[in-house]
């Protein structure tokens, strides 16, 4: 499989990992776009929100807050973005979750 987030999964890829169980990883971007930039994301392959069951996005989004106090976060503030689809901005076809801080964070005030 040629999707750069499956081969993270499989340690085919390195990536600065922040939380990993059975069914997510939380990496760092290597592109960030905040000084904080983390992508939560299930190992298991789903291109799209919109291809995903429901029920993996509680998940998801423990894994979300899980992080987000681990690194500090839970009490000065982040944003959490799913893009789905080319034309909602999604550039890698894996379901992720992106978590911003710091700084001007980039988007919608």
């Amino acid at each position: 499989m040629s999707c750069i987030f499956c081969k993270i999964v499989n340690k085919e890829a390195n990536a600065k990992v922040v939380y990993e169980d059975d069914d997510t990883i939380a990496i760092y971007d290597k592109n960030p776009a905040a000084p904080t930039h983390l992508l939560i994301m299930p190992k298991k392959h789903y291109e799209r929100l919109m291809d995903t069951p429901p029920e993996v996005m509680p998940k998801l989004f423990e894994v979300v807050q899980k992080v987000a106090k681990d690194i500090g976060l839970d009490e000065k503030g982040f944003r959490v973005i799913i893009n789905n689809g080319r034309g909602g901005g999604q550039v890698i076809f894996h379901l992720h979750i992106h978590l911003l801080a710091g700084g001007r964070l980039p988007g919608f005030h």
